[in-house]
C-alpha cells in the first residue's frame, strides 16, 4: 500500500446553534494496522444523513458524536487488508467507517456488498435509504391501492423513494418539499400526484387542497409544524410513519412542538409508530429484489448527488441541512 496518509475530519466542537464549518478541522492521521477479526477498509463513498446531526446532541439509537474525535458516518468501502475471516481484499462493503480515508473495522459490523455499477446505488437505492423508504412505508405505513400517501421531505434521499413506491403500489401522492423547482420534480419527473411547497407559507390550506379527500398514510421525515399540519387531515385509522425530524435537528426546534398530540391521535385512532432501518434487515434480500427489479424497468427513479473530495463532507452536510440536495447526497472519497 503506497498510501501513507490517513485524512481525517474532526468533530472539534458540538454546536449549540446550526451547525458550521468551523465545528470541523481536518487533520492528518496514521492508517491503522487491523487486529485479529478486523478489516482494514479504503473509503470509497461516504454517505451524508440528516441523522449525522441529530448524532451530534446526544445517543440516539447509536452512541453520540464526542468532540474531538472522528467525525461518525458510514459509507461504501474496499477492504485492502483482512484478519477477518470471509473477507478478502477487494470486497466492497458498507460499514461505519467515520470521516476518513482509512479505517480498521470488526467483521461483525461490516455488511458486504454485491459489486455492481454504479456503486452509488449501494448508497441511494439499495442502500439505508431505500432501505428505509421500502420498510418505512410497506411495514410501517401498510397502504393500500386507492388511499393517499403524504411524504415530507419528498425531494430528498428517502423521501424521494417513498412517493415513488407509494404510486407503484397504487396510490396518489402527495409530497411537501422546499421549493418551487423541488416541488415541480417531484410532479414532472418522479411522477407524485401533487407537491405543497412549505416555504410558500400556508401549508396546512395548501395541503388540503393538495389531498382533498385526506390523508391516510403520513411518511413523516420532519416533525415539528409539518407534523403538526398532517395531524387534523388525517383519516381515521390512518398511519403514520415517524423516520426523522428533520426540523430539530439543527438550530432551535419549534417552541411548541407539533400540537394535536395525543388529542388527533386518540380521536382519529391513529397508528403513529416510529422505527429504524436495522428492526427489517432480516427481510433485506427480499427487499433488495423488490427494488432492483422496480430500478431496472423504469418504474423507480435513482436520483444522487455526488460531490468530489472528503474535505468537502463539512460544507456538503451543512447544505443537506438546508435543503439543497436532491435526492441521495454522498461524498467520492476514493473513485
Amino acid at each position: 500500500m503506497s498510501e501513507t496518509i490517513n485524512r481525517q475530519i474532526l468533530l472539534v466542537e458540538k454546536p449549540t446553534g446550526k451547525l458550521g464549518a468551523e465545528h470541523f478541522r481536518m487533520v492528518n492521521g496514521s492508517i491503522p494496522e487491523p487486529k485479529d477479526g478486523e478489516a482494514l477498509l479504503r473509503l470509497r463513498y461516504l454517505s451524508l444523513d440528516a441523522a449525522n446531526r441529530a448524532w451530534m446532541h446526544g445517543a440516539t439509537y447509536r452512541a453520540a458524536v464526542e468532540a474531538n474525535t472522528v467525525m461518525s458516518g458510514g459509507g461504501i468501502a474496499e477492504v485492502v487488508a483482512s484478519k477477518a475471516p470471509g473477507f478478502s481484499p477487494g470486497d466492497i462493503v458498507f460499514a461505519d467507517t467515520g470521516w476518513q480515508d482509512y479505517a480498521a473495522v470488526p467483521a461483525k459490523h461490516l455488511t458486504k456488498m454485491p459489486k455492481l455499477e454504479p456503486m452509488t446505488h449501494l448508497l441511494s437505492v439499495y442502500g439505508i435509504a431505500g432501505l428505509t423508504a421500502y420498510f418505512g412505508l410497506l411495514h410501517v405505513g401498510k397502504p393500500r391501492e386507492g388511499e393517499t400517501v403524504v411524504v415530507s421531505a419528498a425531494a430528498g434521499s428517502v423521501g424521494s423513494i417513498v412517493g415513488q413506491i407509494a404510486r407503484i403500489k397504487g396510490c396518489r401522492v402527495v409530497g411537501i418539499a422546499g421549493g418551487k423547482d423541488k416541488c415541480h420534480w417531484l410532479t414532472s419527473e418522479l411522477g407524485f400526484d401533487a407537491a405543497v411547497d412549505y416555504k410558500d407559507g400556508g401549508t396546512y390550506k395548501a395541503l388540503r387542497s393538495a389531498a382533498p379527500d385526506g390523508i391516510d398514510v403520513y411518511f413523516d421525515n420532519v416533525g415539528g409544524d409539518i407534523l403538526e399540519a398532517c395531524l387534523p387531515q388525517m383519516n381515521n385509522r390512518g398511519r403514520i410513519a415517524c423516520c426523522g425530524a428533520i426540523s430539530q435537528y439543527d438550530g432551535v426546534p419549534s417552541a411548541h412542538g407539533p400540537r394535536g398530540v395525543p388529542g388527533l391521535i386518540v380521536v382519529k385512532r391513529l397508528i403513529m409508530q416510529g422505527f429504524i432501518v436495522m428492526d427489517f434487515m432480516d427481510q433485506r434480500d427480499a427487499a433488495l429484489a423488490d427494488l432492483q427489479s422496480w430500478v431496472a424497468s423504469g418504474r423507480l427513479k435513482v436520483q444522487e448527488d455526488v460531490i468530489d473530495g472528503l474535505e468537502n463532507a463539512p460544507a456538503a452536510l451543512i447544505g443537506l441541512l438546508a435543503g439543497e440536495n436532491r435526492g441521495k447526497r454522498m461524498i467520492r472519497v476514493q473513485a
